[in-house]
């Protein structure tokens, strides 16, 4: 799997050093890449004239009128959410405290601490059905804001690094419903690991933006 070339946005970690805890938790609670190949131009030299021809011909050959299609006025429940197969709701290994996981992609360099803030791809489905109850992009968190199980998954990443997390209910919602999570499920994530920041990176980044003169009101109004 390629992964982005992504750095990190200093502007989300700054915007999270100073938003409510219970904004930031709130994420995990809510239940809320296509490629395009083209043909080589040398591959056009290449071509043989008769080919080219039956391509000619081929392109001003009468095309068939398609057959007019019943309107379906049915109503598309919302959110639209897919569901995941049952081969993508599986993992490999086991940590000791019963964390389900498979390395997809593995990363490089130095992993979050537990006080630790992260910017993550991230989406999550039931393990029993595959249904997705929450996905983001690019989503800066705390490594300890949020549920048990994702918060020792990704002390497991290093930076570019993607896991798919096999979660048990207790080390997730446990016997309480979350939105569309039915009490006593097994969750699965899939996450990414754009970047991070350590406690002391986000304090200073958060000294740095307290420091910064406010901005000039507008004036107001003159009477005429």
């Amino acid at each position: 799997m390629q992964v982005p070339q992504v750095t990190g946005d200093r502007n989300k970690f700054v915007t999270l050093a100073h938003a409510p805890r219970s904004c930031i938790s709130a994420r995990m609670n809510s239940s809320s890449r296509a490629i395009r190949c083209s043909a080589s131009l040398m591959a056009l030299a290449l071509l043989t004239p008769p080919l080219l021809a039956a391509q000619t011909r081929a392109h001003h050959a009468p095309v068939a009128a398609s057959k007019p299609v019943a309107a379906d006025n049915g109503i598309i429940a919302l959110p639209l959410m897919p569901v995941v197969p049952a081969t993508q709701r599986v993992c490999a290994a086991r940590t000791p405290s019963g964390l389900g996981y498979t390395m997809l992609h593995a990363g490089t360099g130095a992993k979050p601490a537990a006080d630790a803030t992260v910017l993550v791809n991230y989406i999550g489905y039931l393990a029993a059905t595959g249904a997705v109850f929450d996905q983001g992009m690019q989503t800066p968190m705390p490594v300890s804001g949020v549920i048990p199980g994702f918060s020792q998954g990704l002390q497991l990443l290093a930076k570019g690094g993607i896991i798919r997390l096999c979660i048990p209910a207790a080390m997730g919602y446990g016997t309480q419903a979350a939105g569309s999570i039915p009490a006593n499920s097994d969750l699965v994530f899939q996450v990414e690991l754009l970047d991070f920041r350590t406690a002391a990176e986000m304090a200073d980044m958060a000294k740095a933006r307290a420091a910064e003169p406010a901005a000039p009101k507008d004036a107001a109004p003159q009477p005429k």
